[in-house]
């Protein structure tokens, strides 16, 4: 496990947010340069998921007992969930070297969580349910994260206040809108969710594991990371059934003791180097990944003519320039095509034999990479939520800009197959989801270096 790639500083801050500001600007200017032209080989580990960790480390107020999380990725946001939860009053020891992170929830000292940490990732959100049904209060500022959407958070209030809670949205003195949350005790209820969100699913299911009587969550979310939450929490002593289908069904518990929980690997990770392989024309084994997880992202790859098998517990991925052709794509909540996945996808897309469309269902704003994309001689039309990557294009090194986490990813991708040299700004957002990225991928015989000033 290697240790965080950013500066610790940028999730600490004094108590008016200066050193986390001066620390935000600093990595801004921090930059990944690309020469392109190589073909990746060899193999790759991916990490613990970092969509998984979020809502387990939320998941550690629900107790008093001490809790082990193991294979923790060494992330920014991880970090920031970190001190999200010593704000609250947990002990939070992180021991990057080893991937683990110890809690101790003995004492909440405050029900309100920090407002610099919350605004800086959307995740924070999934502290509210732990908290709520730890105390019966959670005051929370709407949270922040990329930019790819609203994202609001609707879901996870009317999960709430089927359970029982009190909610008001209000404004602070400037102008920013925060949720105050109450209950005397949370009561189980039937909650149907109108989108299959991961989050409100999540946060739910964290509030209805000590409420009192039956909680039924429909339409809910069956993504991998919401199944692995349910494993922790069953180690704690929570009554959860159908986690993974569309029904999920809990059994509220008067207390939950502590757990040791390992965090599944990154499925999100392992596409990204999936399609790194495959822009790059490489051949690369992706070791410490979960097959079942990229079944969607396999099929299309396979669709575009990239050879895929599994092979010692992971999977290989090899990529023949004469056989690449076109696909399409549409994102759609697990089991469908992830979203996280659709810029990278795109970037590739842009290489091979014929007209691909691309339709993003998800999210409304998930085609600002399209610009920094044509800006490398890719030819992407983008038409609201479709766009159509016309391929055959020969990319060429320029200076992009990364817009958000994914679109990140997708640049510093695109940068493996461009002719010349790529470099990629604004990489704080690609250090809140990916673990050391550029030494994996020098690893497999890149020419990637990171320039941090």
């Amino acid at each position: 496990m290697r240790p965080f790639q950013g500066s610790v500083g940028a999730c600490r801050a004094d108590g008016n947010g200066q050193q986390n500001l001066k620390v935000k600007n600093n990595m801004s200017q921090s930059r990944i340069v690309v020469e392109g032209g190589i073909s990746l080989a060899g193999k790759v580990g991916i990490s613990g998921s970092k969509n998984a960790v979020l809502p387990l480390l939320a998941a550690t107020v629900l107790t008093d007992a001490p809790c082990l999380v193991s294979s923790v990725p060494g992330l920014k946001d991880v970090e920031v969930m970190s001190e999200i939860l010593r704000n609250l009053g947990s002990e939070v020891h992180f021991d990057a070297e080893a991937g683990e992170i110890r809690t101790l929830a003995t004492d909440i000292a405050t029900s309100e969580a920090p407002a610099h940490l919350v605004k800086s990732m959307r995740a924070s959100v999934v502290c509210m349910g732990p908290m709520l049904a730890r105390t019966g209060a959670a005051s929370f500022p709407l949270p922040g994260g990329c930019a790819i959407g609203e994202r609001p958070i609707d879901l996870h209030i009317k999960g709430f206040m089927a359970l029982g809670a009190d909610i008001e949205v209000k404004s602070d003195d400037s102008g920013d809108g925060f949720v105050e949350a109450r209950c005397k005790k949370l009561k189980g209820a039937e909650v149907y969710l109108d989108f299959a969100s991961v989050g409100a699913t999540q946060n739910i299911m964290m509030a209805a594991s000590l409420a009192e009587g039956f909680t039924i969550i429909e339409n809910a979310a069956q993504e991998p990371e919401v199944v692995d939450l349910a494993n922790f929490l069953r180690k704690m002593g929570a009554r959860i059934k159908g986690a993974g289908t569309d029904v999920i069904k809990i059994k509220g518990v008067e207390k939950l003791h502590g757990a040791e929980h390992h965090v599944i690997p990154d499925r999100i990770e392992a596409g990204t180097y999936m399609l790194a392989a495959a822009i790059s024309r490489g051949n690369v084994l992706i070791d410490n990944m979960v097959p079942d997880h990229v079944v969607p992202i396999t099929a299309k790859l396979r669709e575009t003519g990239v050879r895929i098998s599994e092979e010692n517990g992971g999977v290989r991925v090899k990529a023949d320039e004469a056989l690449l052709r076109m696909t399409d794509i549409k994102t759609l909540p697990y089991p469908g095509f992830p979203t996280d996945i659709q810029p990278q996808f795109m970037a590739f897309l842009s290489t091979v034999n014929g007209p691909s469309a691309v339709i993003e269902t998800v999210f409304e704003n998930r085609f600002m990479h399209v610009a920094e994309l044509n800006k490398m001689n890719a030819n992407i039309i983008d038409d609201g939520r479709r766009a159509i990557v016309k391929g055959n294009a020969k990319l060429k090194g320029a200076k992009v800009r990364a817009t958000d986490l994914r679109a990140g990813a997708a640049l510093v991708i695109a940068g493996l197959a461009a002719e010349g040299t790529t470099e990629v700004s604004d990489i704080y957002h690609i250090d809140r989801g990916y673990e050391d990225i550029v030494g994996k991928l020098r690893s497999l015989g890149a020419s990637i270096e990171r320039i941090d000033t």
